[in-house]
């Protein structure tokens, strides 16, 4: 019996449940009598929630309201086992998205969740579809849903807890030890590619504390997966330099192999195809002891064993995988090697103890009335009165108590990050671009505001230098948990030090973006975790942004709060070619929920947006922040910074507003031209030639899309995000027709033109690009200074 791959990730229909072709197993037999009991009223309790959901709560008009009560069954003794007899108040588990009603049926029974929620899985304002840390009422530890990546966030979470405990915070100390971080994951979540770059990364080979639980149930949405490659897989985790434990069979089925015949019953099992292992599953023991034999050469000596099974033992032995059975279970996390990361290959039955078990079609199958009304019969249980807990006084009950008591967390303190200025008082000058002042900005941070910067920590796919954060590496260090020789510190033309120590703020990871962004995500929840702000910024190639904003979306839903800089950007990338000129980025940070998005013109904006979204993080009413920036060089007179100190203050607050004005005509403009980030330079020359065409117009530089959108959104009564700056920038007094021009997709601002309805050209960039120098590139998509004046003329002349 090998076992199975991914599943579609096609949203699956609600199906009735497949009839059973006999009655439901008892479940398993030799076992802890009291952990048993908990194990079958968290079947119950996780199967019945799912029930209220779709049969017995009112859903009308609308569709079914789903849920996986055959993906819970596969991991309830994994669950329990884990909670019950090896969790720490210092642990956190990553729950498989499809069992989050085990997970709350196990805080319910352990006092952590209110019966009141029971009712509520997948309702408005209730339990959620799957497990949520910011909006499930009972603790969830890691957000899950999207696949693979809750398998790997707490490998991410691992890495932070050790930065926090490398970096710690003098008021905000949490008194809580080192735990274990646990992922259940189902066994098609190895099919993602995501697992495997975190996984292949380097520097997770050295996290003792990672453990990961595979629950190994061979199925996949659709059907049984005929060929898993269970040892293909234990080999690939170990070449990672990973402890690999497998947990294929439980106590009943190993005292069956030590019997005469037994050795060709194992045989025979783990030969058999995935399918017909799945298939026996739903025959009686009569017609296991025809079919098991086959026609082998072992046919003879597994039919006499089979004959000496008495029919429920043989019912019972023939499902009992590990994954089932508590005993084998406890075997393998004694194994653990808290000196390198951790597998538990677990192997169970979809579906295990319904009436659905090991049926193919199980993944989404609802029971029905009789088959629930059967199940609450076998667990002792009523579906008039589904979510009893345990007796007080019942071994049960102080089992669960003594557990409770174990699993308490002490509180979280409540720290505030360090103070960020919001100006470091320099004014750039001469040609700069805006990725350097990313650097430049960083090193005066450290300088001005050393308890702020000191809390900043940077990460990148090993893209550290190209993306100018050179000189921020040589001054704060690459971090190592353990010190590290720097075998070049003697090389006079060594320009990058690689210095590897646990005070380091630098963390360098393989080139896998998925990585950089879960890295930053829980870098950035450490405030909620442990009570120790930090400032993680994360910065990666633009063109890449879109390969890691699944998971970085997903950090952002689970309440990591960081800033992520796609540096260089656009088709200003020219000699680069199409292959790396990003083109919906500007669009994608204004849509991005739980994110601010900038992208700067000028080196002083940088730094005011950069200053402004450090200052949004680690803060219950915080935010993440995205920055776009450019390698184009500009000349920063350009930026025309005012000398006067208040006027300096005003041009900072609407830079980290939206946008400000930054040529303003004389009298009436004939035009508005609004440029973004690296087109500022032609707006501006396109301006001057307009001019002596005999058209004045007014030049807005929009430091935020975003922001300004919310700002009409608020103007609308559709948001509550301040409105001022419209007035300030787009004054119904100077409204002309409007052109916008950014590097990157003309619809990112074509919404401004709404703000006093004026007609509107947008220029951008709408195709794949082409290599070459930027004068030709700009002229290829239509963006260079004399574009921007002819669109101008046909729009106001």
């Amino acid at each position: 019996m090998s076992a199975p791959t991914v599943p579609s990730r096609q949203p699956a229909t609600d199906a009735p449940a497949p009839a059973a072709s006999q009655a439901p197993p008892a479940v398993q037999a030799p076992r802890d009598d009291v952990l048993a009991n908990i194990q079958d009223r968290v079947l119950w309790l996780s199967t019945a929630i799912i029930d209220h959901a779709n049969r017995v709560r009112d859903n009308a008009p609308g569709p079914k309201v789903g849920g996986h009560q055959a993906s819970s069954a596969s991991m309830v003794t994994i669950m329990t086992t884990l909670w019950l007899d090896q969790l720490r108040a210092g642990d956190r588990v990553s729950v498989k998205p499809h069992a989050s009603p085990v997970l709350h049926a196990l805080n319910y029974l352990l006092g952590g969740l209110d019966e009141s929620y029971l009712t509520t899985l997948r309702d408005f304002g209730g339990l959620q579809s799957y497990p949520s840390r910011s909006k499930d009422p009972d603790q969830v530890d890691y957000s899950t849903g999207s696949v693979g990546i809750g398998a790997t966030a707490p490998i991410w979470g691992a890495l932070a807890r050790r930065y926090v405990e490398t970096h710690p915070s003098p008021e905000a100390e949490s008194g809580e030890p080192i735990g274990r971080q646990y992922s259940l994951l189902g066994d098609a979540e190895l099919d993602e590619g995501a697992v495997w770059e975190t996984v292949l990364d380097p520097m997770v080979s050295e996290l003792g504390e990672i453990v990961w639980i595979i629950d190994l149930n061979r199925q996949s949405l659709d059907r049984v997966v005929p060929n898993i490659g269970a040892a293909r897989l234990q080999g690939m985790f170990a070449a990672a330099g990973w402890q690999v434990v497998p947990v294929k069979y439980g106590a009943l089925l190993e005292e069956l192999f030590a019997k005469p015949g037994g050795d060709a019953l194992r045989r025979r099992i783990d030969e058999m195809p995935n399918p017909e292992y799945q298939r026996l599953l739903r025959y009686d023991a009569a017609e296991l002891r025809a079919r098991i034999p086959g026609d082998g050469q072992d046919a003879e000596a597994l039919r006499t064993l089979l004959s000496s099974v008495p029919d429920d033992e043989l019912h019972a032995a023939f499902r009992n995988l590990g994954g089932h059975d508590p005993r084998a279970l406890g075997e393998a996390f004694a194994q653990i090697d808290d000196t390198k990361p951790t597998v538990i290959f677990a192997y169970t039955v979809k579906g295990f103890g319904l009436a659905t078990e090991g049926h193919p079609q199980n993944h989404s199958a609802l029971l029905t009335e009789n088959q629930m009304t059967e199940l609450a019969s076998r667990l002792g249980m009523s579906l008039d009165a589904p979510w009893q807990r345990f007796a007080a006084g019942t071994p049960e009950a102080k089992r669960l108590t003594e557990a409770a008591d174990r699993l308490q967390r002490p509180a979280v303190p409540d720290s505030q990050p360090p103070a960020v200025p919001t100006d470091l008082g320099r004014t750039p000058n001469g040609t700069a671009n805006t990725q350097s002042a990313l650097g430049r900005t960083l090193l005066d941070l450290n300088r001005a505001a050393p308890e702020a910067g000191a809390r900043v920590v940077t990460v990148s796919p090993d893209v550290s230098s190209s993306t100018n954060l050179g000189g921020w590496v040589n001054k704060v260090g690459v971090w190592s948990a353990a010190e590290r020789t720097d075998w070049f510190a003697d090389d006079p033309e060594t320009i990058l030090h690689w210095r590897e120590r646990p005070s380091g703020q630098h963390i360098e990871l393989g080139i896998a973006e998925t990585n950089l962004v879960g890295a930053i995500g829980e870098l950035g929840a450490t405030w909620s975790r442990w009570g120790q702000p930090l400032l993680p910024i994360g910065v990666l190639y633009d063109p890449f942004v879109e390969r890691a904003l699944e998971p970085w979306s997903f950090g952002i839903y689970a309440g990591g709060q960081s800033i992520l800089i796609g540096t260089p950007s656009g088709v200003s990338l020219a000699a680069e070619g199409g292959a790396h000129q990003s083109i919906k980025t500007p669009s994608i940070g204004l849509e991005q929920p739980g994110c601010i998005t900038y992208e700067p013109a000028f080196a002083l904006d940088t730094e005011w947006a950069l200053l402004a979204s450090l200052g949004r993080l680690g803060r219950p009413d915080g935010s993440s922040a995205y920055l776009r920036l450019s390698t184009r060089p500009v000349d920063q007179k350009l930026a025309a910074i005012p000398e006067d100190p208040a006027a300096r203050e005003r041009r900072r607050k609407q830079v980290v507003a939206g946008g400000y004005l930054l040529r303003r005509a004389e009298g009436t403009p004939d035009l508005t031209i609004v440029a973004m980030g690296a087109l500022i330079t032609e707006a501006l020359e396109a301006a001057e030639r307009l001019a002596g065409q005999g058209f004045s117009a007014d030049v807005v530089c929009v430091t935020s899309p975003d922001l300004l959108f919310r700002a009409v959104q608020a103007r609308r009564g559709l948001d509550e995000a301040p409105d001022s700056i419209l007035g300030s920038i787009f004054s119904p007094d100077r409204a002309a027709p409007m052109l916008t021009v950014l590097d990157g997709h003309p619809h990112t601002l074509a919404f401004l033109a709404g703000i006093n309805r004026v007609p509107a050209v947008h220029l951008g960039v709408t195709r794949f690009g082409q290599a070459g120098d930027l004068q030709s590139v700009y002229r290829y998509h239509g963006i260079d200074t004399d574009s921007i004046v002819g669109s101008a003329l046909d729009l106001v002349d």
